[in-house]
């Protein structure tokens, strides 16, 4: 038995081939789906079947589209509220794929109806098996169990610990294939980016496996799930229904004039490239998100959604790249694209720019700029465990709803690393406001005495 990873970084998921050299298994497939159709053929394997583990909160599936695409079964659990057909499964279950035996595992928390697959080869029976276990039992922790229902969280975080316990009695050379769990806001507690590991792995090292007792994890993990992106309430939905495939096509190019009057009419025209370029110079109006790392996380995260959204990159390239990651969190299709630099784009003169700082120039003001107030925009969590004095603070996500809580004067914005406040800055300059780009490690502030925790 072959298992071949597809990782998503950008959401902090993994999607899987499984096959036996012949026939596969596509577990939890992301919706760009040229992705799997390239290991498929690399591998020189053809679809037997695709399983979905859960109904996912953080992006649109691919399984509806590629299962319809092929003419094979979709295995989805029979108590989801589906609204396409599918192959209902439940534990107990078994499904021949090639030589691969599929056996659901009903392992409920990260959802109601959550199921793992435990796979493995017929024709070898001395390989370890493969357990597939989307958003319950995920490296070094669990899936969070707060995105179906809040009032459900205590009641589904019990049963996040139960299917982590059942999934424990796996032998121990079991492999362990989650689909959450390396950046993903899906994730909860100590999850770890790592390669690989092994159910004997787990049980050694898992949150939920070395728990003292149930009601104990319980009260941990609810204690400290944070908060993860709006879009995240779309998609449950839209999963439901069954989704398409993403249409990747080039989007329609855009003009000068026709860029200064969608920022006119105050539409969201995102600007691809890194805060540093962004900072020093840009189109007036626009919002700087710049691409890879989290970019459709925080683009999906403060969009209004269905908010039409215009994109500047440096190439054709770079637009094609966050078209795709605006597919996978449910943005269709671009409303239009600009390729070129600030001054190519903007040929009447609307450009600007605002300084960037590091923690140590910020301990060095003086005068009337010592005066100036510092804007911390990280989440309640991080600023609970400490901040710099005299810092106001609203996390990012809800910047654009409190503008009129912040204090007059030159912003200094930061965050943890510079990426979230280089967003926040763009915002703010995009609302009229005067900035500076605090652009460093949190830690320094507090080697400097400026920060607390």
């Amino acid at each position: 038995m072959h298992v071949e990873v597809i990782a998503t970084e950008a959401l902090g998921d993994r999607s899987y081939v499984v096959h036996d050299g012949e026939v596969a298994l596509v577990v939890d497939p992301q919706r760009d789906l040229d992705r799997v159709h390239a290991v498929l053929a690399e591998q020189g394997v053809r679809v037997g079947a695709v399983a979905e583990t859960h109904i996912h909160n953080d992006y649109v599936t691919g399984g509806h589209a590629l299962a319809a695409e092929i003419g094979v079964d979709y295995l989805v659990n029979a108590e989801d509220p589906v609204t396409f057909d599918r192959r209902g499964v439940a534990e107990g279950d078994e499904i021949t794929v090639g030589t691969l035996r599929v056996r659901p595992v009903a392992t409920p928390g990260h959802t109601v109806t959550h199921l793992s697959y435990v796979v493995d080869d017929t024709a070898a029976p001395d390989e370890p098996a493969a357990v597939f276990t989307g958003g319950s039992l995920l490296f070094g922790s669990v899936g969070r169990t707060d995105l179906v229902d809040a009032a459900r969280t205590i009641e589904l975080t019990h049963h996040q610990y139960r299917s982590a316990q059942r999934l424990a009695q796996l032998p121990d050379e079991t492999r362990v294939y989650p689909t959450h769990g390396f950046g993903s806001f899906c994730s909860s507690g100590n999850a770890t980016g790592a390669e690989s590991s092994t159910i004997g792995a787990e049980r050694a090292a898992n949150d939920a496996l070395l728990a003292t007792d149930e009601d104990s994890f319980v009260e941990t993990l609810v204690a400290n799930l944070t908060a993860y992106p709006r879009y995240y309430a779309h998609m449950g939905p839209r999963n439901l229904a069954g989704p398409d495939a993403a249409d990747l096509s080039p989007v329609a190019a855009v003009d000068p004039d026709e860029l200064r009057k969608r920022i006119a009419d105050g539409e969201w025209v995102v600007d691809l490239r890194d805060r540093t370029a962004y900072a020093a110079e840009h189109v007036g109006g626009t919002i700087g998100i710049a691409l890879g790392g989290q970019f459709s996380t925080y683009l999906g995260w403060l969009l209004p959604w269905g908010t039409p959204v215009t994109l500047i990159g440096d190439t054709a390239d770079d637009v094609a790249e966050a078209q795709r990651q605006m597919a996978r969190i449910g943005i269709d299709r671009p409303a239009g694209a600009a390729v070129g630099t600030p001054a190519e784009l903007a040929p009447s003169g609307d450009l600007r720019h605002y300084p960037r700082a590091t923690f140590a120039d910020v301990a060095a003001r003086s005068g009337a700029e010592a005066d100036e107030p510092v804007l911390d925009v990280r989440r309640n969590d991080e600023r609970a465990q400490g901040g710099i004095l005299g810092a106001t603070h609203i996390p990012l996500q809800d910047l654009l709803t409190r503008l009129d809580e912040l204090p007059a004067g030159r912003l200094w914005v930061h965050c943890a690393s510079g990426f979230r406040s280089s967003i926040a800055a763009s915002l703010l300059d995009r609302a009229g406001r005067d900035v500076v780009l605090i652009d460093d490690e949190y830690s320094r502030a507090v080697e400097l005495g400026l920060a607390t925790g």
